[in-house]
Parts: structure tokens; C-alpha cells; sequence
């Protein structure tokens, strides 16, 4: 399993991630399938090792991932915003507010000198990179695909 991981890692970092969680056996299966070899991880690894096309065929299956998983969260957040609920439609902008203020509470009392646990504010901090790029890199994605569909 390592063999194949070390080889999905470079080029196709989210089929890598696949592979490496419970749907594992299922994306080695379709692997397999694109190669054309038995569903076994060391006959995907080594097909992979051997195929000098290999890279483009995973970057291609890691794109087509990408768009799927991109397309899920738009499909969640249109189902957010469809309803009546204004706790849907507003969850996202409230996480983002709510990790905000817990950031700069450890902010304030590390300037009144309480201390406050660092892997507290650094879980903080990387909550809030995550939320914010889902928001807003999420939006800016939804709005290019737009712009292009119009064209």
C-alpha cells in the first residue's frame, strides 16, 4: 500500500486521499479499471510504475475528483440557501464569526497576561483558514464557473 501512496502523493494528491481512507478498495477498483489490471493494490502499483501515460491518466482521475467533490459542496450549499431555515442559510458566516471571537478571546488574555494554551489558538487558527477558504475560495470557485458557463 505504501508503494501505490508514494506513487499517488506527487501526482494526484486527492486520489492518494481516497485511497488511503475507508472508500480505499473501491477507488483501487477503478484504478484498476483505468489501468486495465486486476483490482490488487500491487498490480495498480506497479501498472502505475509502468505506464509512462500514468500521470496524466491520475491527474485527470484526481481533476474529475476534484470537480465532484466541488459540485457536492455546491449542491449542499444551494440546498442551505433553498430552505426556509435562517440558521442554513447563515451557518457558514456564524462559524466563521464564532472562530473569530474565539481567537481573539486568546488574544486578549494573552495581552492581559493569562495564558492561553497555544495548541488551543493554533486549532483556532486553523479552523479559521479552513472555514475561510471553504467560504470564500468556495464562493470565488462557484462565481468563475458561472462566468464561464455564461460564455
Amino acid at each position: 500500500m505504501d508503494t501505490l501512496l508514494n506513487l499517488l502523493k506527487n501526482i494526484a494528491p486527492g486520489v492518494a486521499t481516497l485511497v488511503a481512507g475507508p472508500a480505499g478498495g473501491m477507488v483501487v477498483s477503478a484504478l484498476a479499471a483505468k489501468f486495465g489490471v486486476t483490482d490488487t493494490v500491487e498490480e495498480v502499483a506497479k501498472a502505475i510504475a509502468g505506464d509512462p501515460q500514468a500521470a496524466q491518466k491520475l491527474a485527470e482521475l484526481n481533476l474529475e475528483q476534484y470537480r465532484v467533490e466541488q459540485a457536492n459542496v455546491t449542491a449542499r450549499w444551494e440546498s442551505d440557501n433553498a430552505t426556509d431555515s435562517w440558521l442554513n442559510k447563515n451557518i457558514r458566516p456564524l462559524s466563521l464569526v464564532a472562530i473569530f471571537i474565539g481567537y481573539f478571546l486568546f488574544a486578549l488574555m494573552s495581552a492581559f497576561g493569562y495564558n492561553a494554551n497555544e495548541s488551543y489558538v493554533q486549532l483556532l487558527g486553523q479552523w479559521g483558514m479552513l472555514i475561510m477558504s471553504a467560504y470564500f475560495g468556495g464562493k470565488t470557485l462557484e462565481n468563475i464557473i458561472a462566468m464561464k458557463t455564461k460564455k
